[in-house]
This record gives structure tokens, sequence and C-alpha cells, in this order.
């Protein structure tokens, strides 16, 4: 596995994951990589408007 990547265990209401799912795939996306693309749009938005966010380097 990349040493890049980070386990996350998110707890979300069922029927709201089902419909995200839904999008995910009609995306040609997994969920996963859903939530990886919104939370890009995310963190580049808000960089956008408020500067890059500074983040030390972990190694865990």
């Amino acid at each position: 596995m990349d040493s890049k990547l980070l386990r996350y265990t998110l707890r979300v209401d069922r029927l709201l994951f089902r419909k995200f799912r839904y999008i995910a795939e009609s995306e040609g996306r997994s969920a996963n990589k859903e939530i990886e693309q919104y939370l890009k749009k995310r963190v580049a938005k808000y960089e956008q408007e408020f500067g890059e966010i500074p983040v030390e380097d972990e190694q865990e």
C-alpha cells in the first residue's frame, strides 16, 4: 500500500451513503474516489479563499 495513503473510518447515515454511492457510480468512480474528489475540491476552494494551508509532512 502506498505510504502516502491514510485509512480513515467514516460514520455516515446508511441512506445518505447509498445515495452517495449511486452518484459515485454514475461518475464512474468508487465511493472512496468520489470522497477523495470532494475533499480535493473543498481544500482547493478553501485555499483559494484563505491561502495555502500549512501542513507538516507526517510519517506514521
